[in-house]
């Protein structure tokens, strides 16, 4: 038997329609030995990035393709009932990167013009225009060319046929299905008289929309959850379904079925098995994996200086230099050496990085929010350990006041892209973005997409409703799954006796939780990430596949934050905070009521009356000291200096938690402080004797043990994560580097 690679496959992404996770299938094909595996999903590319990196785990080449709507004119949005949007099916391949880029093309301006209700649709206009380095194939019963030979007849399914043959040439397959549909078999022997005619070869498919036969009826409940219906709904025959009939696929056989399985059912036309081969052969692996793609910031001409082959990146770094020189004298007045060396060091590592341009970004925008009277935060997370971004502006917190880390926001040893996290207050937010907007582009600028996933109650709760279960026989079987974050259904009925049991039996909540244990993490519906924002130096439709969301004016990327910087994207998260808001309006009130403006920027931070009110527990409204622990540990502290908030802020959290008894009996004297090596002290005395900070962690790791500042900062990822490998390593390493230095190896932290 020839081998065989399915082309034509559905996965979770064919939102609702499609019930196949993208590892299951992929490990399928690898026990099955098949050589690739395309995705093909309706409408979409959501699923094509993490769809070629699952890839490489497997040893199997990935097609990327989509299954597009094609109707006569994208623009035309009106319709009656009598004469309803037709919109025929198209599997398209990309066979190299100009082929992805034009598939990347037709599935953004599906969004973006051809928008009907849920269908991203594209017509012949486009298709004529971005068609190069694509495959296509005649599809499934619900393409053109089958659809002009049930309806229209021979003759023009045939003319049909010529159009797509015209265009495409020897890319243009026509595609075998066998799904025991009666109509199927009327257009396949059609088309083998066309493929003997014109002599184009024929390619065997199987519509795949789930991976094993008996996930069928799982799929079917995914569709009554796409559609509303209860599964005791009669299955209409056409696809929009009518009163008292929903969508449904006919049989079972629209699954991922085995080589073998391929081969007796083309038993009788062995070469279209073979000719996927063919089309495998042809294809050229993707690489979606690039560096960033830096947004293009104009800066001023007389820095325009260098004239090498990487001018823009050396000029806007020395824009950037100036910038921060000029912000120094006005933050430090008095530019000690210690200033100066920590300037030129980071500097020196952002321009080693080519990240001069995205501080200038960054800070380009925020000074046209301040400037136009937004409320903006003074910065936090790793960001604010940077001395450039506190001199232009970016972050209002000096990091050498506070002995804050550079290397903890970017590591010369690990090539990382900045993560500044910007709070605007709510209304001022989009006021900025309209900013960001007006000076790169419209189709430069866009939102990120999220996938809302049926969790374990939700598929539960979804499950139970199709199938006709009461309410409160749902929400009792969703009672017994623990509330654990990120808990699944397998792990839910490892851990309740009570699941296990319901899943022995064979009654309606068996049948339940069995089909909603399948189909959990099924992607459900889509979103907008709250913050996320991404700024492409070109039109983005040229890199990454875009959409379009109800709630957002602007773009949204088809590719989620877990991976958007990955396809070479660069995401800035804007977030908006009402507290920003609160304090806006306070101030203003402040000024109205009582003629006395506040600078909220150099406001004290030693005011005994603020103190006394922590002292007391009184922080009701202040964010992270409001909860009732927080208040408790308040009133033990009696914090008199604002080094104890800080340090309060950074325990009050799992696994920190437990040093806060000593913490606070230390401060008043009631337990000695200690440090188990004297050179500990510089470093610890502030909190006691006790590490509280990851700064100090990677203070300490380079001054006992002679870390770089990039290994200390590979430590501090490591403790945050709990990387236990890497941990063990660097123990070895630090207990060697601070023996050299030394030290008692028994009196070394651990």
């Amino acid at each position: 038997m020839p081998d065989f690679s399915h082309l034509h496959v559905h996965t979770q992404f064919s939102l609702l329609d499609g019930a196949a996770d993208i590892s299951k299938l992929y490990k399928k094909a690898a026990t099955d030995g098949m050589k690739a595996l395309a995705i093909t999903d309706h409408g979409n590319m959501f699923g094509v990035f993490k769809f070629v990196a699952e890839a490489g785990k497997h040893n199997i080449k990935p097609i990327v393709g989509c299954e597009f709507y094609v109707v006569d004119d994208r623009h035309k949005k009106q319709f009656t009932k009598e004469k309803k949007d037709k919109r025929y099916h198209q599997l398209m391949l990309a066979k190299n990167p100009e082929g992805y880029k034009n598939l990347i093309k037709l599935c953004s301006l599906g969004y973006m013009e051809g928008l009907y209700s849920k269908w991203p649709r594209i017509d012949k206009e486009l298709i004529l225009k971005y068609h190069k380095g694509i495959i296509a194939t005649t599809c499934c019963l619900g393409a053109s060319v089958p659809q002009a030979i049930l309806s229209r007849g021979e003759a023009e399914a045939e003319e049909e046929f010529k159009w797509w043959l015209d265009l495409f040439g020897e890319d243009y397959y026509i595609e075998m299905q066998r799904h025991d549909i009666p109509e199927q078999n009327t257009v396949n022997a059609i088309l083998l008289k066309f493929a003997k005619k014109y002599n184009v070869k024929v390619i065997c498919s199987n519509d795949s929309h789930y991976v094993d036969q008996q996930d069928s009826n799982a799929h079917d409940i995914l569709l009554c959850v796409n559609t509303g219906d209860m599964q005791s709904t009669p299955i209409a025959t056409d696809e929009e379904g009518g009163k008292g009939y929903r969508f449904g696929f006919p049989n079972d056989q629209f699954y991922f079925k085995t080589q073998a399985e391929m081969g007796e059912l083309f038993d009788d036309i062995p070469e279209s098995l073979d000719n996927t081969n063919e089309i495998v052969d042809k294809v050229e692996v993707l690489k979606l994996k690039r560096d960033i793609l830096l947004p293009n910031f104009v800066i001023p001409e007389e820095f325009n200086i260098h004239k090498t082959s990487d001018a823009d990146t050396l000029n806007q770094w020395e824009y950037l230099k100036h910038l921060t020189f000029t912000g120094a004298k006005e933050r430090y007045v008095d530019l000690t050496p210690e200033v100066e060396e920590r300037i030129n060091f980071e500097l020196f590592t952002i321009r080693t990085m080519g990240f001069a341009g995205y501080f200038l970004i960054v800070a380009d925008f925020i000074k046209h929010g301040r400037n136009i009277g937004v409320f903006i935060g003074p910065g936090r997370g790793s960001a604010a350990g940077s001395v450039v971004a506190y001199c232009t502006g970016i972050t209002n917190i000096d990091p050498l006041k506070y002995n804050l880390l550079f290397e903890r926001f970017l590591n010369p040893d690990r090539k990382s892209l900045p993560d500044i996290d910007t709070d605007f207050d709510d209304a001022g937010r989009q006021k900025v973005i309209d900013y960001v907007v007006e000076k790169y582009g419209k189709n430069q600028v866009a939102q990120i997409i999220t996938y809302g996933s049926m969790a374990a109650r939700t598929s539960i709760q979804d499950v139970g409703r199709v199938l006709d279960m009461p309410l409160s026989e749902v929400n009792a079987i969703k009672k017994f799954v623990p509330d654990t974050l990120g808990i699944t259904l397998k792990d839910a009925i490892e851990q309740v006796p009570e699941l296990k049991e319901i899943l022995k039996g064979n009654d309606l909540r068996a049948q339940v939780l069995r089909e909603a244990e399948k189909l959990e993490g099924s992607v459900r519906n889509t979103g907008v990430h709250a913050a996320g924002i991404i700024i492409a130096p070109y039109d983005l439709t040229d890199i990454v596949p875009v959409a379009v969301a109800k709630d957002s004016d602007l773009l949204v990327t088809q590719y989620d934050g877990r991976v958007i910087e990955d396809a070479g994207v660069i995401k800035m998260d804007f977030l908006g905070l009402k507290t920003l808001t609160i304090l806006k309006d306070a101030l203003m009130l402040i000024k109205q009521n009582h003629d006395v403006t506040i600078d909220i920027d150099t406001i004290p931070l030693d005011d005994p009356k603020t103190f006394e009110l922590y002292q007391r527990g009184d922080t009701n409204g202040t964010f992270q000291f409001e909860s009732d622990g927080m208040q408790m540990y308040l009133r033990e502290l009696k914090p008199d200096k604002f080094e104890d908030l800080i340090a309060m802020n950074a325990l009050y959290r799992p696994g920190p938690m437990e040093y806060i008894p000593n913490f606070i009996s230390r401060k008043h004297g009631r337990e000695p402080i200690t440090f188990d090596l004297a050179d500990m002290e510089e470093y610890l005395g502030e909190t006691y004797g006790i590490t509280v900070y990851q700064e100090q962690v990677m203070l300490l790791s380079q001054k006992l043990a002679g870390f770089t500042k990039g290994q200390a900062d590979y430590l501090r990822k490591a403790m945050g994560k709990k990387q236990i490998d890497v941990l063990n390593k660097m123990e070895s390493e630090f207990m060697d580097g601070a023996t050299a230095k030394g030290h008692a190896k028994d009196k070394l932290p651990k």
